[in-house]
């Protein structure tokens, strides 16, 4: 930062200005937390609490009675296995699909890539919508089936774009010197290419991985097995009740009407916030920067 730019930003109305965007920040954090924060203590909290304090931050007497309902639950516990194994294998499929198109597309000199790249903007304008869709998943198959949950969303071209032109914006300088060591386009992709995208691929990976885990639509409209449910469909049909029988959860323990609402949503979002840590260091900046000086 230039004496100049500094000087004016150190100004008196420069100071209000950042006190101002801090507590604008500060109340927007706020706002955003406060629900989860709110459902957290829900889930703890007992049923009368719960039904005779309309909001409340930190419950006035502790009870796991919602969990011990769900951990004692074999539909909850087989939901939550399914959808982490759904989103685990879809995401990597996903994912896959998504560089192996992008690559060949980010190569200026391949034969029909603008043809390929207009389609691609086209499914960004216009979507086949919903009827079409089951109707191409019902004619392969899929229906009924965890393929249905990931197969027809298989590639985003929002996401397709961005990649394809991160792969632009590589040397090719590396990709040229692999070729002289005798590497193949699979084998540039796969040591050159993606371990220097590893910021962009990280950021897909969660979004694909969050939507897949959020999505209850897919599940509704193509399983009609309950067995094969995920979570999702089970916060849809707690939330949506009025309250659930301990048969309904071949559960031992009888749940609470609402804490057992409250814990589904903590224990639906929890997966998320956790993984989140673990990809947060590749959304920095200047691997490549840091590779290309090397």
């Amino acid at each position: 930062m230039s004496p100049s730019t500094h000087k004016r930003f150190n100004t008196r109305a420069g100071r209000a200005f950042d006190v101002l965007n801090v507590l604008l920040l500060t109340g927007v954090g706020v706002l955003a937390i406060l629900p989860f924060v709110y459902v957290l203590a829900g889930s703890f909290a007992t049923e009368l609490e719960i039904t005779t304090r309309p909001f409340f931050l930190w419950p006035e007497e502790f009870t796991t009675t919602s969990y011990e309902s769900i951990l004692s639950s074999d539909v909850i516990l087989r939901a939550f296995v399914t959808t982490v194994a759904v989103t685990v294998v879809g995401t990597l499929i996903q994912l896959a699909l998504t560089v192996l198109m992008a690559y060949p597309l980010s190569k200026v000199d391949l034969p029909g890539r603008r043809t390929v790249l207009s389609l691609v903007v086209f499914t960004m304008v216009f979507s086949a919508g919903m009827i079409p869709t089951f109707l191409v998943v019902k004619d392969l198959g899929l229906l009924d089936t965890y393929w249905a949950l990931i197969l027809p969303a298989a590639i985003n071209p929002f996401s397709l774009i961005i990649i394809k032109n991160f792969f632009q914006q590589l040397p090719n300088e590396l990709e040229e010197s692999a070729k002289i060591d005798g590497a193949n386009e699979l084998q540039v992709l796969r040591h050159v290419v993606i371990p220097l995208s590893k910021p962009v691929l990280a950021t897909f990976a969660l979004f694909y991985a969050v939507g897949i885990w959020n999505d209850y639509l897919s599940p509704l409209l193509y399983l009609s097995d309950t067995g094969k449910w995920t979570l999702q469909m089970i916060l849809r049909q707690v939330t949506a009740a009025a309250s659930l029988s301990a048969d309904e959860l071949n559960s031992d323990v009888p749940p609470p009407a609402q804490g057992i609402k409250f814990a589904v949503v903590i224990i639906a979002t929890i997966p998320v916030l956790l993984a989140y840590p673990f990809l947060q260091k590749h959304f920095a900046k200047g691997m490549l920067i840091g590779s290309v000086k090397g």
